[in-house]
């Protein structure tokens, strides 16, 4: 799924977003351009530094629970 970016993902947000993430067993991908980073790890995300308007891929083997729970942070939506 290909998200947009709605505000800058910084160390709150990263860190909200990765314990999100986290409590799924399943493992989760954010690829942006050349990078693809492990989205349950904090320093993966931040390198990543998300701003407003970018797009994001996110991969999962979870299903579409995650995909909901990242969506339901604020911090993206749906492209």
């Amino acid at each position: 799924m290909v998200i947009t970016v709605l505000k800058p993902i910084f160390a709150e947000s990263a860190s909200n977003l990765v314990n999100t993430i986290s409590s799924y067993s399943g493992t989760v991908l954010f690829k942006k351009e050349h990078w693809v980073v492990d989205a349950k790890s904090l320093l993966g995300v931040l390198a990543l530094a998300l701003q407003p308007g970018q797009e994001v891929e996110v991969t999962s083997d979870e299903g579409e629970e995650v995909f909901e729970a990242i969506l339901a942070l604020g911090y993206f939506e749906k492209k």
